[in-house]
């Protein structure tokens, strides 16, 4: 019979302190953890379809929230499925905490492998629980999780997991880190240099990532941005963090306007908070004209771009504050260059050449998909996103308000098959918000077991657009046109919207722009009497992302 005494129940009790959320899949080896979970804690369970999928929520719902989520799994097949989800979340730096089960005290049995070996392969630490500390080694693995901002896994001993360990005792409070102060002469010689540069600079420049965001640096930002008259942007993981978008040029690196990334290339001086500038980021190297003096801040060890001239390591808002007192101490004024540039022009992104919304070939231009699509969308929207050649058009044609808006699961792994997943983690963090899914038509027959998840969570809330170009487009796009052979690369054209229909969605065609009316009656309905919609997008393989095109130049 089940109790509530067990070493499951006390890693239940200890978890459910200080989360709210569970993903996952039951099995043999997570059995009795649900049971406790279920019976004896206030944390909601959300069931998905495939293991990966249970990481993947939860990796979402931190993305989303910034609230740690755990997810669960069995062992042996059950947790070597969660494994591509699992680098993911540590290639990203996102905490959550995989409950799993494991090869009993006694030894492994035929279909047990090593999942400690194979945790660490891929980035992520064990913390294996015993009959005497359950509660304790649950907290040391949220704690890690947090502090380092990486996934952990809780692995539970099939035979310990139901032996009795006495009654649950209250959860003691997380010790975390506070926030990374700049420390000795070097870092503060380094801000009075920062401050010194932005004050004789006339064109300077604001650049932050995601890290700003985690840190709340906004405010601070947007002060530095006042004190200086700097223009600013973020990357495609950190938009919005500048609080004042009428100086904002948007994401940078290939997602970028063109005039936008032109007028990057003008700046002086410029200084990057919490981004690791990223190849993507940084244009293949060509985001800075050769003469810009660059500065970035981040709580790494060291820099993480040879363009970089200066370093600080610490926490965004506490160096952004700092610059901002010396350049007080300084009676530095702001430059003025903001001011003087029209950004509204610089930030708009191509127009597809058809009126009609077609391509050469007949089908959709995906521009002008995503361009409408962008203008019907709700304004409080979470935008998750598979991987694939298609990011691009989210990515330039839908806005969000804020990093927490735009969840991209997989892009830290390169990786496809992630996004149906994806869903449920952010329906969860963001319960009032839509929540819209892109994803490719490779990726999402690899994610396909989670559509029902995704349905099934989202509800009224939910829209997937699958961009339907029957191959997959970035091998197309990079191999293809090397004169590689292109049959593996296709796909025969998948009825998506069948699919979502069969479990319980409402799936449009749409081969002509009229066909996104569906989409704006949708919008019109009361959310409680919505299906989930998914839009099938048949659209033209011949029309390339330009952030695809830097990377074919590159690659040429």
């Amino acid at each position: 019979m089940p109790t509530t005494t067990t070493v499951s129940a006390h890693v239940a009790a200890a978890l459910s302190a200080h989360l709210d959320h569970v993903f996952g899949v039951m099995g043999n080896g997570n059995a009795y953890f649900l049971d406790a979970l279920e019976r004896a804690t206030e944390v909601r369970f959300t069931a998905v379809r495939h293991e990966a999928g249970g990481v993947v929520a939860a990796d979402a719902h931190f993305r989303a929230s910034g609230r740690i989520a755990a997810a669960t799994a069995t062992y042996g097949a059950g947790f070597t499925n969660t494994l591509t989800a699992l680098a993911e979340a540590a290639q990203a730096h996102v905490p959550i905490v995989l409950v799993v089960g494991d090869e009993p005290t006694s030894g492994p049995r035929p279909w047990d492998v090593d999942q400690i070996a194979l945790a660490s392969a891929v980035g992520a630490r064990t913390y294996t629980v015993g009959r005497t500390d359950a509660a304790a080694t649950t907290i040391l693995a949220i704690e890690h999780a947090l502090s380092y901002r990486v996934p952990v896994v809780l692995a539970i001993p099939y035979d310990v997991a139901a032996l009795d360990a006495g009654a649950v005792q209250p959860a003691p409070e997380l010790r975390l880190p506070t926030p990374l102060a700049p420390r000795g002469p070097f870092s503060g010689g380094v801000v009075a240099e920062i401050a010194a540069a932005l004050a004789g600079a006339s064109r300077p420049f604001l650049l932050a990532g995601r890290g700003a965001w985690l840190a709340g640096a906004g405010d601070a930002l947007g002060e530095l941005a006042d004190a200086t008259g700097a223009v600013t942007a973020s990357t495609a993981l950190g938009r919005g963090v500048f609080p004042d978008p009428r100086f904002d040029l948007g994401v940078t690196g290939g997602f970028g306007a063109d005039g936008a990334m032109e007028l990057v290339r003008e700046a002086d001086v410029a200084v990057v908070f919490g981004a690791s500038l990223n190849q993507f980021t940084m244009r293949f190297g060509d985001l800075f004209a050769p003469g810009t003096r660059v500065f970035q801040v981040d709580i790494l060890p060291a820099s993480t771009h040879p363009h970089v001239g200066g370093f600080v390591r610490g926490d965004a808002g506490l160096v952004a504050r700092a610059i901002v007192e010396e350049l007080d101490a300084r009676g530095a004024e702001a430059s003025g260059w903001r001011e003087s540039v029209d950004l509204t022009a610089l930030r708009e992104q191509p127009v597809s050449p058809g009126a009609d919304g077609l391509a050469d070939d007949g089908r959709l231009d995906p521009r002008a998909v995503a361009r409408r699509i962008g203008e019907l969308l709700p304004e409080d929207r979470v935008v998750v996103s598979d991987g694939g050649h298609f990011i691009g058009w989210a990515n330039m044609y839908w806005p969000v308000a804020s990093p927490d808006r735009m969840i991209m699961v997989g892009t830290a792994f390169q990786s496809i098959g992630l996004g149906f997943a994806s869903v449920p983690g952010a329906a969860a963090a963001k319960p009032d918000s839509a929540i819209v899914l892109t994803t490719g038509d490779g990726g999402g027959l690899m994610a396909l077991a989670d559509l029902e998840s995704a349905v099934r969570t989202a509800g009224g809330r939910g829209i997937a657009v699958v961009w339907n170009d029957a191959a997959y487009g970035a091998e197309i796009n990079l191999y293809g046109l090397k004169g590689l052979a292109r049959e593996p690369m296709l796909i025969p054209e998948v009825d998506f919207a069948g699919l979502a229909a069969a479990v319980g969605a409402e799936g449009v065609v749409v081969r002509s722009l009229d066909d996104l009316d569906a989409l704006a009656a949708w919008t019109s309905w009361p959310v409680a009497e919505r299906p989930f919609l998914l839009l099938d997008c048949r659209i033209s393989g011949t029309v390339v992302a330009p952030y695809q095109e830097e990377i074919i130049r590159v690659n040429s």
